[in-house]
């Protein structure tokens, strides 16, 4: 408990802590709510699928632009223009598909609404970078503990406020919370502080192919392909068990399992080097799936879903560690916005092959064995041969003062 007390003692920790919850929150309401106001208006779920879907794609490909662009001249400036154009596009959205327009411009204004999402968890983790080294693992933990209360309260939000009131409401408010969280982050004293790094021109994947990056990434994608291929396993479980009402309590218990296993990881003092960190926290998210396709009760998935989460946000965090420290100082924003891509557009694809898969003979237990497959090659890719990057020794943690 005390390392946490030395990060939340840091002048920046409470905005990045709270600012960055708020301005994250719409990354797991607005496809959701998309979905359900899309399917509402048209009554197909393929369609709505499909423009939640072009909302993340969308997001996921603009992310590395405005990273790029964020380490050039400043987030802050970023930030204060999607804080303007974020709840517009939002609104254009929401009459677009309530005004039943014509499908193209449906597509067309979810695809320019998620190319104008706040640059948030890209920025947060581009600022924790900043903090003092010792106590820099410990905040990345909280961050990825923070992250995945995120995917808890999200959809939680946009389920109350749908049968409350209807999806176009949980669409406003994630508006607002990511309005909210952009300009905490960007009117935050370690936001004014930011003075971008000048270096030459860089090439267009520059930040990419920096030596460790390649593998961070591609590991990344086929962690977040599994992830997404469980996330739609999960409800089609439930489905089969003949209990669809605990679909979104088997994955908030998931959720809630890697929160768990993210405070304790966070606390700890690891010797071992990060490459290596990384390397065995990918093999306990394997372990962990590895028995799912077996099970056939929802409470023993339940509790095996929570004890194999416990490994989730560790990786996270430690891959966040291993972009902080890989990524040159004049690109530190868009290497983790790079990171942003890979999770929304890695687990986007997952969700649909693993949805594919449950239309076939394979079923859910296919599914969940891609999974598991997928997390595996992530451990693969970490003891493929190549450029590795020139990384400080594990930094020991200590108290530091405010």
């Amino acid at each position: 408990m005390r390392s946490y007390l030395a990060v939340w003692r840091l002048p920046s920790a409470p905005v990045l802590l709270l600012a960055g919850f708020a301005g994250r929150l719409p990354s797991s309401m607005v496809p959701l709510a998309l979905l359900l106001m899309v399917q509402e208006q048209t009554g197909s779920y393929a369609i709505a699928g499909g423009v939640s879907a072009t909302y993340g794609i969308a997001t996921a490909a603009m992310a590395p632009v405005l990273g790029r662009l964020a380490d050039r001249r400043s987030p802050r400036q970023v930030l204060f223009a999607q804080s303007v154009g974020y709840p517009l596009l939002l609104a254009l959205v929401a009459a677009a598909v309530l005004g039943r327009a014509p499908l193209p411009w449906v597509f067309a204004a979810a695809a320019a609404v998620g190319a104008a999402t706040p640059l948030v968890s890209g920025t947060v983790r581009a600022l924790w970078s900043r903090v003092d080294v010792r106590v820099r693992p410990t905040a990345y933990a909280l961050d990825a503990t923070a992250t995945e209360l995120v995917f808890v309260a999200g959809p939680t939000l946009v389920a109350a406020l749908t049968f409350v009131a209807g999806p176009a409401v949980a669409l406003g408010l994630a508006g607002v919370l990511g309005v909210l969280g952009a300009l905490g982050i960007a009117t935050s004293a370690p936001m004014r502080a930011w003075q971008p790094v000048v270096s030459a021109s860089r090439r267009l994947l520059s930040t990419v192919t920096t030596p460790g990056m390649p593998r961070v990434l591609l590991s990344g994608t086929a962690l977040m392909f599994g992830v997404g291929g469980l996330e739609v396993a999960v409800p089609a479980f439930a489905d089969d068990a003949g209990s669809p009402g605990i679909s979104g309590l088997l994955l908030a218990v998931w959720a809630l399992g890697s929160a768990g296993g993210g405070l304790w990881f966070g606390a700890r003092v690891v010797s071992a080097s990060l490459p290596r960190q990384y390397r065995w926290c990918l093999l306990g998210v394997t372990i962990g799936l590895a028995p799912l396709a077996a099970i056939s009760d929802p409470w023993v998935l339940g509790a095996l879903l929570f004890l194999g989460g416990t490994a989730i946000a560790p990786t996270l965090t430690v891959q966040s560690s291993l972009v902080g420290s890989i990524a040159p100082a004049s690109a530190v924003t868009e290497a983790f916005t790079w990171l942003s891509t890979v999770t929304f557009g890695a687990s986007a694809i997952g969700a649909a092959v693993g949805g594919a898969l449950i239309e076939t003979s394979a079923g859910v237990a296919g599914a969940l064995m891609m999974a598991t497959g997928a997390a595996a090659l992530a451990v693969a890719v970490t003891l493929v041969p190549g450029r590795r990057p020139d990384l400080p020794s594990a930094p020991q943690r200590a108290a530091v003062p405010a």
